[in-house]
Order: C-alpha cells, then sequence, then structure tokens
C-alpha cells in the first residue's frame, strides 16, 4: 500500500473513530436494526460523556520576598535577604488542553526593612535605618492558566510526557495589615480592607509541573505580585524619601512556592496531560519508514466494511451496508432499521414495516418478545440521549400490543452481588419510569433487576477479560413479554 494512501486513510479514520468513542454494537438477530447494530448508540462528545478529567485543587507554600518598595526584602541595608511565608489553595478548571483557570486564596506575611521584626532595634545606625516592615496579607485572584507544553512541545514519543510549564496571569482583590518597628516599637501604619477599588491587585509567573502519577502532580511557581499600593511594605510617607525612585511607586514582591495538586474525577487522564496529537504522530511515525511494506489492518477486515477489525465496533456489518468511522452500520433516521434494509431511509417508520410509516398500527407479533439496545454507562442509572431514540421506539412498540412486559435492567460483572443487584433495579425503574412518562400505561410495565447474574457476554466475568465494547453491552436495560 502506497504511504500517502495509508495517510490519508489514517487522517480519515482517527476523527472518526474519536466521535463515536462511546458507540457499542451488539448485533443478535438475523434482521439488523439499531436495537442491535449500535447506530442509534452513536452519539457526539458532550461534557457528560467526557473522557477526561477537568478539575482539581491544588496547595502549596513559599516565602515571599519585596523587590520594589521604600522597605525591601531583598539586600536590605545589612546586605541580608529577609523571608517571610506564604500558602496558596485553589480549584482549578482546564477548559481545553492549553489553558485553563484557578480561583486562588493566598495568604502570607512579608518582611522588609533594615532588620527582621523579631530583632532588637539596631543602635549603631542612623535613624533613618532604625526602621523594619512586617505585612500581613490575603488575596483572592481569578488565573489564567496556559500550559506551553502542549501548546509548543513536539511530540517524539521516546520519552514519557511528566513535564509540563505553565503560564499563569490573572487579578484579584488583596487586604493587608502592614506593621512598622523603630525606636519607639512596633504599631500598625497601614490597613487595606478586601473588595474595595484600591485593593485591586495583578500577579504574573510560571511554574513546572511534574506528574508523579495520574492523581498527583508536584510544581515548583514564582509569580510576580504588583500590589498596587506605595503603602504595602509599611514604611509609611515619611520613609519615602529613603528612594525617591520608589516614591508613589507600587510596591511589588515576588512570591516562589512549591505545591501540589490533586486531580479529581473517574477518568484515568486529566485533560491537561493529554496530548491530542500524540496518537496521529505515533502513527504516521510508523508509516514514515518507506522500507517496509505496512500492513494497516493488523486483524483483517473480515466483513469487509472498510474499518478495520483492531477498531471496529460492529464485525459482522451486512455486505453493502454503509457504515460510519467505528463500522457501525448507519441508520439515517434512526427509526431502528439501518439503511440498507430500510424502504424510507429518512422517513422513521416501525421495524416491522421495513423503516417506512403506517397509516395503522401494526401488531405485535408473539415471537417479538425483546427488544435491546438500552445500555448505561459505569455505575450510572442516567438514560443517555443516545438511548431516546430507542425508548420512543419502544413507546409505540408497547402501546401497539396488547401485553405487558417486564423491564429488565443488569449490570456488568464488576463489583459486588449485592450492589449489582440495587444498580440494576435503579436503571430497570428509571426506564420505566421514562416510558411512563412518554405516554405507556403503568399497568403494562413491571421493572426487574438482575443485577451480575444476567451477562449478555457471559465471557466478560472478570471484565478485565474483555473489551469494554463488551462490558458496556452488560450493563443495559432490556424488555421481556409476560
Amino acid at each position: 500500500m502506497k504511504l500517502s494512501l495509508a495517510i490519508v486513510a489514517l487522517a480519515l479514520a482517527i476523527p472518526t473513530a474519536s466521535y463515536a468513542q462511546d458507540s457499542t454494537a451488539v448485533s443478535n438477530g438475523e434482521y439488523p436494526n439499531t436495537f442491535s447494530s449500535g447506530s442509534a448508540n452513536v452519539s457526539p462528545f458532550t461534557n457528560s460523556s467526557k473522557r477526561f478529567n477537568d478539575w482539581s485543587i491544588s496547595i502549596g507554600a513559599g516565602t515571599p520576598l519585596i523587590q520594589s518598595a521604600d522597605l525591601t526584602s531583598i539586600k536590605n541595608g545589612n546586605g541580608k535577604n529577609l523571608f517571610g511565608y506564604s500558602a496558596y489553595i485553589s480549584i482549578d478548571k482546564a477548559i481545553t488542553h492549553a489553558f485553563g483557570l484557578k480561583l486562588q486564596y493566598d495568604r502570607g506575611e512579608t518582611r522588609q526593612g533594615w532588620f527582621n521584626t523579631k530583632d532588637a532595634v539596631p543602635t549603631n545606625v542612623s535613624a533613618s535605618e532604625q526602621v523594619a516592615g512586617r505585612t500581613q496579607y490575603d488575596a483572592i485572584s481569578l488565573l489564567g492558566d496556559v500550559n506551553f507544553s502542549n501548546l509548543f512541545r513536539r511530540v517524539d514519543n521516546h520519552s514519557t510526557y511528566r513535564w509540563a510549564l505553565h503560564g499563569y496571569a490573572g487579578v484579584g482583590t488583596l487586604a493587608y495589615r502592614a506593621y512598622q518597628k523603630n525606636l519607639a516599637g512596633q504599631s500598625l501604619v497601614t490597613e487595606v480592607k478586601p473588595f474595595k477599588l484600591g485593593s485591586l491587585f495583578g500577579q504574573a509567573g510560571a511554574g513546572v509541573k511534574f506528574k508523579v502519577n495520574k492523581r498527583i502532580d508536584i510544581e515548583g511557581r514564582v509569580m510576580y505580585v504588583i500590589t498596587g499600593d506605595d503603602s504595602f511594605d509599611g514604611g509609611g510617607e515619611q520613609y519615602s524619601a529613603i528612594n525617591q525612585r520608589e516614591e508613589n511607586t507600587s510596591d511589588n514582591f515576588v512570591n516562589a512556592t512549591l505545591g501540589i495538586s490533586l486531580k479529581l474525577g473517574k477518568h484515568e487522564s486529566h485533560l491537561m496531560w493529554h496530548d491530542p496529537l500524540q496518537e496521529i504522530y505515533y502513527k504516521l511515525d510508523v508509516l514514515a519508514n518507506k522500507n517496509q511494506d505496512i500492513e494497516v489492518c493488523k486483524k483483517g477486515d473480515a466483513d469487509n466494511d472498510g474499518v478495520c477489525d483492531d477498531w471496529d465496533r460492529q464485525l459482522d456489518t451486512p455486505a453493502g451496508a454503509r457504515v460510519d468511522g467505528a463500522g457501525v452500520a448507519l441508520d439515517t433516521d434512526l427509526d431502528g432499521v439501518i439503511d440498507l434494509y430500510d424502504k424510507c431511509v429518512t422517513v422513521p417508520g416501525p421495524v416491522e414495516n421495513n423503516g417506512c410509516p403506517t397509516v395503522t398500527p401494526g401488531i405485535v407479533k408473539e415471537d417479538e418478545r425483546t427488544l435491546e439496545g438500552i445500555e448505561f454507562d459505569f455505575d450510572s442509572d442516567r438514560i443517555l440521549p443516545s438511548n431516546t431514540p430507542i425508548l420512543n421506539n419502544a413507546v409505540n412498540y408497547i402501546n401497539t400490543s396488547n401485553g405487558s412486559y417486564n423491564v429488565i435492567g443488569a449490570t456488568d460483572a464488576k463489583g459486588t452481588e449485592v450492589y449489582n443487584q440495587k444498580l440494576s433495579e435503579r436503571r430497570a425503574n428509571s426506564v420505566k419510569n421514562y416510558l411512563i412518562k412518554n405516554g405507556v400505561d403503568s399497568s403494562k410495565l413491571n421493572a426487574v433487576g438482575k443485577g451480575k447474574k444476567d451477562l449478555k457476554y457471559p465471557e466478560c466475568d472478570p471484565t478485565s477479560k474483555c473489551p469494554e465494547w463488551k462490558n458496556r453491552a452488560n450493563r443495559r436495560v432490556y424488555f421481556e413479554a409476560k
């Protein structure tokens, strides 16, 4: 196969497969339809079906050093640095793999002047040097978080992606109490309350993160804080003459911290550590070896639908059926009949009428006793948007029949029998309530939970023995006529 043709096929296949990442194919009958083929289960990516964690909590501590003020922490009059302390906690939300937001609270204390406020006032220096400052501050800010590593990193696939460079910038409100110490003692010279016009401040900086595991990151961060206030250092107006360059100028400080982030959520990976191009680069890397004949489909294409068995969610697509990128037969009108067998491709109709609408509802045949295709996310009884076409067809199906039905809930093999029994009952009742809400007579329905004793694929016990699509097929609700 020519390299150019392989690259085109790969470029077309990967986005389509990503779109249908949560689709599931279940084939069980001689007449393929969306209850079995899975087309009705293909839904666009939404926040509820997201594949990555995007929330985290961060905490850290460090030391702030006033760099620009009348009284500074860095190289004071005695040639020493005066260290304070700082701490922060933030709630972090990743918007994309390269940008997020942080709501952060900072608390700390700076120390500045010609001696440490814990020391005695020196008497062997001039009067202008017999002063020290100490400032206690609290701040709340909203920060933008740019992941430069995901913006500019070259994907080579030869090293583990565990380091990332982040840039931060934002604004907030700053409250502080500035104390001054001299021969007369220590006193409060300036106090600023939060959420006032004069309490606005800004900060910007950078941090280097290291991914310890899927839950924990550690980060070293340096931020430059612009207080917007000439009184933050505790020097007071009478000391502005000491350094005329700083008169009526914002007192600014550098804050260096070391922190830890806890990533929240049920997924394996966090969005900020996701590289959407890595898989594509890897496959193109393989295809770039022109000295080899590339076998694109390692496991072949059993049903000849153009989708390799490695990625095919429906391995027995009927010959001639059009499929999506996941190899699932298309059903344009989502009526339960795939396009190959649908006599009215763009107009919904019942299965028994070859996908065409009927004027008079048909009679349910005695041998049509089971409807399938209603599947659930792991440990959830929430009805997915992809289930609604099936359930709406089930409303018509049940209302046109004369019998009553058991709504049977089931789970996969993961978890205890007691928990799965209760989960299966919740799934059955969730579907029952949906049908009643949409017009089905409650007397026709009876909710039954079978837990993990009713696996569609019994070989999936334990779940590690099967691919995810089979375990998903076991997490289901189906109907049986009484």
